[in-house]
């Protein structure tokens, strides 16, 4: 299965934010792999400018709806930074 849907949830003091992200095209995933923020849509369809910046809340990543390990990823308020390994990614993908 392609990567295909991104979800992000987003927790800053107890109020919750998600973006959501589905793919016009495959996207090829190396170690490194930057989606923009600019790239997904809130809760009401409009384009996000920017994700919320945590200090000490958290976020929830999920491809394909598969929650991802925390350390495979890492958000700035500009991007989605992918850092898992290909081969780790294609086999949660398999699992889905």
């Amino acid at each position: 299965m392609a990567l295909s849907i991104i979800n992000i949830y987003v927790n800053v003091n107890g109020t919750s934010t998600r973006f959501f992200n589905v793919l016009a095209a495959i996207l090829t995933v190396a170690e490194g792999t930057t989606v923009l923020a600019t790239a997904f849509l809130d809760d009401s369809g409009n384009a996000a400018t920017a994700f919320p910046v945590v200090t000490n809340d958290y976020y929830n990543l999920l491809i394909n709806g598969v929650l991802q390990e925390g350390n495979s990823y890492t958000i700035s308020a500009t991007e989605l930074i992918l850092t898992v390994l290909l081969a780790q990614l294609q086999q949660e993908l398999h699992w889905y």
